[in-house]
């Protein structure tokens, strides 16, 4: 018989792998990205530190009516922007992308865009 493969346990080797060479510090902290099937999340980390500079996700009821009747890729596009504005805020003008072992395509890519597109470099 076929076993079939557990994508989120695929995933999560990626992340690992990447993990190992990926380290976000004080100047150029670290842009984490995680979704479910439904919302995505995004944290700029110092992992110097180990601290959260910025966060944001589609859960926050501050955004709630903005995401309204958008699609997901629309929603995603619309955090990395908010995020991208709350770590300027920061004093943040680089990061490091992990993609959290996600393909870079679809959310994570309009995510990453947004981002790029409210004034944050990678």
């Amino acid at each position: 018989m076929f076993n079939k493969t557990d994508k989120n346990t695929e995933r999560q080797k990626r992340h690992y792998r990447l993990r190992r060479t990926l380290k976000g510090t004080a100047e150029t902290p670290r842009m984490c990205v995680y979704k479910s099937l439904s919302n995505i999340y995004v944290q700029i980390i110092d992992d110097g530190r180990g601290v959260t500079l910025a966060s944001a996700s589609t859960l926050e009821k501050a955004v709630a009516a903005e995401l309204k009747g958008k699609t997901k890729k629309q929603t995603a596009r619309i955090i990395g922007q908010r995020a991208a504005k709350k770590a300027l805020e920061q004093g943040v003008q680089a990061v490091v992308f992990d993609r959290g072992g996600y393909l870079y395509t679809g959310r994570v890519k309009e995510l990453a865009d947004g981002a790029r597109e409210a004034g944050l470099n990678f």
